[in-house]
């Protein structure tokens, strides 16, 4: 199969993440979501266990509570972040952008919520040979976030965008219980969606990879 290099190139150099310029009032149909969602689930997954599920939320009353207990868990954080960093840089821009998000996180027309069968600490336990907490997060975030990141993908080539957040999580029984989540799934982060106001995005400022690649040991780089 011959991929078309510069679309597929530039769809993974400029899938963004997105907040300011989601587009609260244009409503995003079922289906565009299903398919996107139909594409998440072709990704890997620990011993093809194919353990994701998700949580949509569209309910107007639901999606106000998930913004209380989004902007509790952390809006103090996000609001002093914004207030106190440099707007002309990156990281300024970044802070203003979340607590943007975090401050309207009620208006985006979908929620969804990456869910994965297991729990930490129970992967932890009965991790092979007693290899505890690092192995059980590599192996249980490492069986969702694949398909999370796929699914932003198939969101921003239909014209839509998203931003993976993770706050929430410290208020993560609360969610669970809004929403009727049992307690053997886990969740792995909020995710808003929306269509994009524009879809000029562009490629990020990152370092050169043959400056953070190294060649068979640490401290040889390999160019």
């Amino acid at each position: 199969m011959d991929f078309d290099l510069t679309q597929t190139d530039a769809l993974l150099s400029t899938t963004r993440a997105v907040r300011k310029r989601l587009d609260f009032d244009r409503e995003v149909p079922d289906d565009v979501l299903l398919e996107c969602l139909q594409l998440a689930v072709q990704a890997p997954t620990g011993s093809n266990r194919q353990g994701w599920r998700w949580m949509v939320i569209r309910d107007a009353e639901k999606k106000a509570a998930l913004a209380d207990i989004y902007r509790r868990a952390g809006g103090d954080y996000l609001a002093a972040g914004a207030a106190e960093a440099d707007g002309a840089t990156q990281t300024g821009r970044v802070m203003d952008s979340a607590n943007y998000l975090a401050q309207n996180f009620q208006h985006v027309p979908v929620m969804v919520i990456p869910l994965i069968i297991g729990r930490m600490e129970d992967a932890a336990q009965n991790a092979p040979g007693g290899a505890g907490l690092t192995n059980a997060a590599a192996g249980l975030m490492g069986s969702i976030i694949p398909a999370m990141w796929s699914f932003q993908l198939a969101l921003r080539s239909r014209g839509l965008g998203s931003v993976l957040t993770t706050i929430h999580l410290g208020l993560e029984q609360e969610a669970a219980d809004l929403l009727g989540i049992p307690p053997h799934m886990s969740q792995a982060g909020l995710l808003p969606v929306a269509y994009t106001k524009g879809t000029d995005f562009r490629p990020a400022a990152r370092p050169p990879v043959s400056e953070i690649t190294y060649l068979d040991t640490y401290k040889n780089p390999i160019a």
